[in-house]
């Protein structure tokens, strides 16, 4: 793993001494995701196609560990399961994803579906996301995915590093593994458990910033541990199969203090 001398305050110390409930989720999505960029383009392209190329499966239980302010993942689990958990540690992050699950109620509700055609369910956002993931494969299928995700998501406030082994048959983790602590155990910790929580044939997907030195969200300086695609090579070598791990161009207009991000998938060994 890439050691910087010059990372900052912030960057280093172990996941339970930053103030994750406090996490500002609502800044988070606007800089993040309230415009899509290439980098997300490229990560939606890979995974759409990975979960596409497993059409015969349908009815799974699916896991989004992370998931932050972040519906992009759990989108990319909709045509392959029925349940989908979103597994969420930050109370912060937690109540902004149970308001955008929900969406608008009442008269609001019933204005927007005559002016927009879109009613209970996430904001419009995320509408560019699952354009990416409808240009091929089974994303098609999903009739309605405001009305699906709300139906088959659940919002689990709890750690990572309590998720029980071996419940799920489909997982992604996006940019959380790294994003939660400066230490290197706790990261490969983070790694196992995720891994640990799904069922042996589970297809998965990995997304990790790459040589992060930490990053800023409000008035909070949060962790990172820097590392590169050798170390999830590493990682996942001997737990699944089929695996691919590479880099995803980034233009670094995101924030300073990255070189990139990481894109790893596979399925779970037998």
């Amino acid at each position: 793993m890439h050691a910087d001398p010059e990372v900052g305050t912030g960057a280093a110390g172990h996941n339970s001494d930053f103030p994750w409930d406090e996490f500002d989720s609502q800044s988070y999505y606007r800089h993040n995701y309230r415009t899509i960029r290439d980098d997300d383009r490229a990560i939606l392209g890979e995974v759409r196609d990975f979960f596409s190329s497993f059409g015969d499966r349908s009815g799974l239980k699916g896991l989004d560990v992370g998931t932050g302010a972040n519906l992009y993942p759990a989108l990319a689990l909709l045509p392959l399961c029925d349940e989908i958990t979103m597994w969420e540690y930050s109370e912060s992050n937690v109540v902004w994803l149970r308001r955008e699950l929900r969406g608008y109620s009442g008269f609001l509700d019933a204005a927007l579906k005559v002016l927009t055609g879109r009613g209970l369910g996430y904001s419009r956002t995320w509408d560019a996301f699952w354009e990416v993931l409808c240009e091929k494969g089974l994303y098609g299928g999903v009739d309605d995915p405001r009305k699906t995700l709300k139906a088959r998501a659940r919002v689990c406030r709890s750690s990572i590093f309590e998720l029980p082994p071996q419940q799920w048959d489909a997982g992604t983790m996006f940019f959380a593994a790294e994003s939660l602590t400066g230490d290197e155990g706790e990261f490969e910790s983070a790694v196992q458990c995720f891994l640990g929580a799904l069922r042996p044939g589970a297809p998965f997907v990995i997304a990790s910033m790459e040589n992060s030195q930490g990053y800023t969200v409000g008035k909070y300086r949060y962790p990172a541990v820097a590392i590169e695609e050798d170390d999830l090579r590493k990682m996942l070598k001997d737990r699944a199969t089929g695996t691919s791990v590479r880099h995803i161009e980034s233009d670094g207009s995101l924030r300073t203090g990255y070189s990139g991000m990481i894109l790893a998938r596979g399925i779970l060994r037998e």
